[in-house]
């Protein structure tokens, strides 16, 4: 009998609460403030803070950093806002930092 194994997930790093699935990643190519980052599209059990404006790599972006919603680690951010065009496609989307998440049910 085969096991039933869950959806294959990101947990943060900290305390091991849930906070993304990997179905949801769109790119494994960012830079965090620590290293390597991923970006998803979706992103859970997290608190998103107030925004600020913040000259990145590719631009200025209003972002807001998000938070384990258990444990409060910083995990990354949300790009709320990009200013130039060729940016758009991150609205709304969240970049949580390789070094700040854990694999799950792989």
């Amino acid at each position: 009998m085969a096991d039933l194994v869950g959806p294959r997930l990101y947990s943060c790093c900290n305390c091991r609460n849930h906070v993304a699935l990997h179905d949801d990643v769109i790119s494994k190519a960012f830079q965090g403030r620590n290293g390597r980052a991923f970006l998803f599209s979706h992103a859970m059990n997290i608190m998103v803070g107030p925004k600020q404006n913040r000259h990145l790599m590719t631009g200025l972006h209003t972002v807001a950093d998000v938070y384990c919603c258990d444990c409060r680690e910083v995990l990354g951010w949300k790009y709320e806002r990009a200013y130039e065009e060729t940016q758009k496609y991150k609205e709304g989307k969240f970049i949580l930092e390789k070094s700040k998440i854990a694999k799950e049910n792989w």
